[in-house]
């Protein structure tokens, strides 16, 4: 992908849908991870490539990245390792899309500073349940060091996955929950409240209760 180095790294911007990511990963490569929630602990390296292959074997097991120059050429190269497969790399072309679309994800929750703003838009895209899960897991980490996350999702997995985090030691102050439930041509807006221990006390229609119910019609 082509690179562009006075936005990547002289703004410090990944773009409006990540498409500098892969040049801002491959010059800040060293830089380390500060000690906080959102730094894994699978890897002793501190740097951001090695976190940001953590996290991203994290939601995807058995993956990893590696970011490269491409002599001669304004591009640069991502490729991704994957266990068992004996040292071959692939390209993001040849491999599940979601690995491409969680990477500035992680990368922006990794790099994230107390007073920072993220906007996240379905970041649960592309990836299985458990991924969903550990997605939200990350942006709460991000979250509880200080950033501001705005995160759109329709994923019952990112919010049960914001609710364990609560419940890990995120303050409530901390989730801020809101959902829009129509009312003609206008909408409702529903601030359900979450608890120490996760709970809410309200549940979105047709989002928490839609595999008790689909699993009613297949008894019935």
């Amino acid at each position: 992908m082509p690179s562009d180095h006075h936005t990547a790294i002289g703004l410090g911007f990944l773009g409006v849908c990540g498409e500098h990511t892969v040049n801002f990963l491959l010059h800040h490569a060293a830089d380390e991870v500060p000690e906080g929630p959102v730094r894994h602990r699978s890897t002793a390296a501190k740097g951001l490539l090695a976190q940001a292959a953590a996290w991203v074997g994290e939601l995807c097991p058995g993956v990893d990245i590696q970011a490269a120059a491409i002599d001669g050429t304004d591009v640069v190269r991502l490729s991704y390792g994957f266990a068992g497969s004996n040292g071959t790399r692939r390209r993001p072309t040849n491999a599940g899309f979601g690995l491409t679309y969680a990477l500035p994800i992680v990368v922006a929750c990794l790099t994230a500073r107390p007073g920072s703003l993220v906007l996240l838009e379905n970041p649960e895209a592309y990836l299985h349940p458990q991924g969903q899960t550990r997605m939200a897991g990350l942006a709460a980490a991000a979250a509880a060091q200080g950033a501001q996350l705005v995160v759109e999702t329709h994923s019952d997995h990112v919010l049960n996955g914001v609710r364990l985090a609560v419940k890990r030691g995120l303050t409530p102050d901390q989730a801020v929950l809101h959902y829009f439930r129509g009312k003609g041509e206008a909408a409702d807006v529903v601030s359900p409240s979450i608890d120490r221990d996760g709970r809410l006390d309200q549940w979105p229609e047709g989002f928490f209760d839609e595999l008790e119910n689909t699993l009613e019609q297949l008894l019935s």
